[in-house]
């Protein structure tokens, strides 16, 4: 069970490491060490550590652009610690913790600088980070949404595109991703929290909320279009990798990716998590997608079906591009270079036309 759940994480994500923020060296250094799963998160904690102390450091020093650099590559080193660590709540909360200290510690030294903001929703919060071009705003916004066992901490090299084109960025962590997770279960109807996130930027002078895109991957590759399902201030959606009905391969997918839906979903047995992936389905509502979307997907994705994202294009009562690369993996990571900027070109000429 241990090996296999290492082999499955090795095997699964090393080019999204590499990808969101880890350095190669790091990441053979520390899969080159690890011979069974208990020992994942010590290790890449005790990496994270190292980039937290010259990051800690920097800062007595006054030097804070590497502050920032050194601590938000902390916050991911801790993240992909944590991600699968579901069957240990109390250390994965705790090894979280460390990096959304990181982090919120790196914001104010990032170019340009982000800042915290906290959405209330049913008995919990959402957590987002803003950040917006330095030159004069309002600016069209784009809303960031990680996936199944990613957070708001993985996503600053997809994010700094949409800024470096003038766009401001909202990363969020909604229910059931990073620190929502604890307190608000996921949940299939995302044009709810959606509503929820609009309505906190609506009020700020960075932010022109009528020029509002929103960009999923993964699962988030679902909650962005079910958004626009229901939500009319979205603008524009850009889906990478997400399933049209969650759950319809569950038996095929790792068992990491069903211990963490089982974790986030709140749900008690593999029966119950198995119903409530299933439920996050755009059957029926697809067709109210009526804003521009670009779906992106590849062949070889071995953990959604790649015929997902035909149904939503095929589906959608709007104008869609369909990007299919017949040799990409899952979230289409080993072919960043081919889908990312055009993905922000993208989203910024539908904003700003």
């Amino acid at each position: 069970m241990e090996d296999r759940r290492l082999a499955e994480a090795i095997g699964n994500w090393r080019a999204r490491f590499l990808e969101n923020g880890v350095s190669p060296s790091d990441y053979d250094r520390v899969t080159s060490s690890v011979t069974e799963w208990s020992g994942w998160l010590g290790a890449w904690s005790a990496l994270a550590e190292v980039h937290e102390s010259l990051g800690r450091d920097a800062l007595a020093e006054g030097r804070s652009r590497s502050a920032g650099g050194h601590l938000s590559q902390a916050a991911v080193y801790y993240h992909f610690a944590k991600f699968f660590w579901t069957h240990d709540i109390q250390e994965m909360r705790r090894t979280h913790g460390r990096a959304v200290s990181c982090f919120m510690d790196a914001l104010p030294h990032l170019d340009p600088p982000g800042r915290r903001i906290e959405i209330p929703l049913d008995n919990g919060r959402m957590v987002g980070v803003l950040r917006a071009p330095r030159s004069a705003g309002p600016h069209p916004v784009v809303i960031l949404v990680p996936g199944l066992d990613s957070a708001k901490e993985e996503l600053r090299p997809t994010e700094q595109l949409f800024l470096d084109r003038g766009l401001a960025t909202f990363v969020v962590d909604g229910p059931g991703q990073g620190e929502a997770e604890y307190d608000l279960p996921i949940r299939p109807d995302w044009e709810v929290p959606g509503a929820a996130m609009i309505d906190a930027l609506e009020g700020l002078p960075e932010v022109d909320a009528t020029r509002t895109g929103v960009w999923g991957v993964s699962l988030g590759g679902y909650y962005a279009p079910r958004m626009a399902t229901g939500e009319p201030r979205v603008r524009a959606v850009i889906s990478l990798s997400g399933p049209f009905q969650f759950g319809t391969n569950w038996d095929d997918l790792p068992s990491l990716t069903r211990d963490a839906f089982r974790a986030r979903s709140f749900s008690e047995n593999d029966d119950e998590a198995r119903a409530k992936a299933l439920k996050l389905s755009l059957v029926g509502r697809a067709g109210n997608i009526v804003v521009p979307m670009l779906i992106v997907a590849g062949r070889k994705d071995r953990i959604i079906p790649p015929h997902d994202a035909e149904l939503l294009a095929e589906g959608a009562g709007g104008p869609v591009e369909l990007l299919m690369f017949e040799d990409g993996n899952h979230n289409c990571m080993n072919l960043t270079y081919r889908h990312r900027p055009k993905a922000a070109d993208w989203m910024a000429a539908r904003l700003f036309a």
